[in-house]
Protein backbone atom coordinates (compact mmCIF):
# COMPACT_ATOMS: atom_id res chain seq x y z
CA UNK A 1 0.00 0.00 0.00
CA UNK A 2 0.96 3.40 -1.19
CA UNK A 3 0.44 6.42 1.04
CA UNK A 4 1.05 10.45 1.18
CA UNK A 5 -0.67 12.88 3.59
CA UNK A 6 -1.34 16.55 2.54
CA UNK A 7 -2.80 18.99 5.26
CA UNK A 8 -3.44 15.95 7.45
CA UNK A 9 -5.43 13.69 5.08
CA UNK A 10 -3.67 10.81 4.45
CA UNK A 11 -4.30 9.29 1.04
CA UNK A 12 -3.51 4.78 0.81
CA UNK A 13 -3.17 3.27 -2.48
CA UNK A 14 -3.55 -0.40 -2.80
CA UNK A 15 -3.86 -1.23 -6.80
CA UNK A 16 -4.03 -4.64 -8.21
CA UNK A 17 -4.06 -6.03 -11.90
CA UNK A 18 -7.54 -7.55 -12.62
CA UNK A 19 -7.07 -9.44 -16.17
CA UNK A 20 -7.52 -8.26 -19.85
CA UNK A 21 -10.38 -7.16 -21.68
CA UNK A 22 -11.25 -6.58 -25.12
CA UNK A 23 -12.73 -3.25 -26.22
CA UNK A 24 -13.28 -2.00 -29.54
CA UNK A 25 -11.29 -4.61 -31.21
CA UNK A 26 -8.36 -3.84 -28.82
CA UNK A 27 -6.60 -5.92 -25.89
CA UNK A 28 -6.22 -3.58 -22.58
CA UNK A 29 -4.76 -4.68 -19.91
CA UNK A 30 -7.33 -3.81 -16.84
CA UNK A 31 -5.96 -2.86 -13.59
CA UNK A 32 -8.68 -2.55 -10.28
CA UNK A 33 -7.38 0.09 -7.40
CA UNK A 34 -8.36 0.97 -3.67
CA UNK A 35 -8.26 4.32 -2.41
CA UNK A 36 -8.96 5.10 1.06
CA UNK A 37 -9.33 8.94 2.14
CA UNK A 38 -8.71 9.21 6.08
CA UNK A 39 -9.40 12.84 7.79
CA UNK A 40 -6.48 13.36 10.33
CA UNK A 41 -7.20 17.26 10.18
CA UNK A 42 -9.34 18.76 13.05
CA UNK A 43 -11.75 20.16 10.25
CA UNK A 44 -14.72 18.62 8.12
CA UNK A 45 -13.56 18.38 4.80
CA UNK A 46 -15.40 17.55 1.60
CA UNK A 47 -14.09 16.06 -1.73
CA UNK A 48 -15.07 18.10 -5.01
CA UNK A 49 -13.17 17.02 -7.74
CA UNK A 50 -10.61 14.76 -9.03
CA UNK A 51 -7.39 15.30 -11.41
CA UNK A 52 -5.94 12.07 -12.63
CA UNK A 53 -2.64 11.86 -14.70
CA UNK A 54 -2.46 8.55 -16.35
CA UNK A 55 0.79 7.11 -17.87
CA UNK A 56 0.76 3.85 -20.12
CA UNK A 57 4.25 2.73 -21.58
CA UNK A 58 2.53 2.03 -25.46
CA UNK A 59 0.51 5.01 -25.22
CA UNK A 60 0.11 8.95 -24.74
CA UNK A 61 -0.66 10.59 -21.28
CA UNK A 62 -3.95 10.59 -20.45
CA UNK A 63 -5.70 13.31 -18.08
CA UNK A 64 -8.96 12.82 -16.21
CA UNK A 65 -10.63 15.21 -14.41
CA UNK A 66 -14.15 15.40 -13.08
CA UNK A 67 -16.47 15.83 -10.45
CA UNK A 68 -16.32 14.07 -7.39
CA UNK A 69 -15.06 10.02 -7.37
CA UNK A 70 -17.68 7.26 -8.31
CA UNK A 71 -20.20 9.56 -8.38
CA UNK A 72 -20.07 11.07 -4.98
CA UNK A 73 -18.46 14.35 -3.13
CA UNK A 74 -17.58 12.59 0.12
CA UNK A 75 -17.74 14.72 3.18
CA UNK A 76 -15.15 13.30 6.01
CA UNK A 77 -15.59 14.70 9.98
CA UNK A 78 -12.25 14.11 11.46
CA UNK A 79 -11.36 11.18 11.91
CA UNK A 80 -13.28 9.73 9.59
CA UNK A 81 -12.43 7.50 6.34
CA UNK A 82 -13.94 7.07 3.13
CA UNK A 83 -13.01 4.14 0.73
CA UNK A 84 -13.92 3.58 -3.08
CA UNK A 85 -12.33 1.45 -5.85
CA UNK A 86 -11.85 2.34 -9.14
CA UNK A 87 -9.92 1.11 -12.58
CA UNK A 88 -7.78 2.02 -15.53
CA UNK A 89 -7.56 0.31 -18.61
CA UNK A 90 -4.25 0.50 -20.30
CA UNK A 91 -2.87 -0.64 -23.58
CA UNK A 92 0.44 -1.69 -22.06
CA UNK A 93 1.09 -4.26 -19.44
CA UNK A 94 2.78 -1.25 -17.40
CA UNK A 95 1.90 2.12 -16.28
CA UNK A 96 1.33 4.64 -12.95
CA UNK A 97 -0.90 7.08 -12.00
CA UNK A 98 -0.91 10.07 -9.65
CA UNK A 99 -3.37 12.97 -8.93
CA UNK A 100 -4.94 14.97 -6.69
CA UNK A 101 -8.05 15.71 -4.90
CA UNK A 102 -10.05 19.37 -4.60
CA UNK A 103 -11.27 19.69 -1.07
CA UNK A 104 -12.95 21.65 0.51
CA UNK A 105 -12.15 23.31 4.49
CA UNK A 106 -15.57 23.73 6.09
CA UNK A 107 -14.50 25.41 8.79
CA UNK A 108 -12.40 28.07 6.34
CA UNK A 109 -14.36 27.50 3.24
CA UNK A 110 -11.12 27.39 1.37
CA UNK A 111 -10.83 24.76 -0.82
CA UNK A 112 -7.27 22.77 -1.36
CA UNK A 113 -5.40 20.24 -2.96
CA UNK A 114 -4.85 16.32 -1.69
CA UNK A 115 -2.31 14.60 -3.60
CA UNK A 116 -2.51 11.18 -4.97
CA UNK A 117 0.99 9.27 -4.37
CA UNK A 118 2.06 7.83 -8.10
CA UNK A 119 1.75 4.28 -7.82
CA UNK A 120 2.53 1.91 -10.55
CA UNK A 121 0.34 -0.35 -12.50
CA UNK A 122 2.28 -3.23 -14.07
CA UNK A 123 1.02 -7.29 -14.23
CA UNK A 124 3.59 -9.67 -12.25
CA UNK A 125 4.51 -11.08 -15.66
CA UNK A 126 5.77 -7.90 -17.12
CA UNK A 127 8.53 -7.82 -14.09
CA UNK A 128 10.23 -11.13 -15.22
Amino acid sequence: MIQQVTNGITISVKPFFEGTAFRENRLYFVFNYTITIQNNSNDTVQLLERSWTIFDSLNDVELVEGIGVVGEKPVLKPGQNYTYNSFAMLISPVGAMKGFYTMVNFTSAKSFKVYIPNFQLMVSMALN
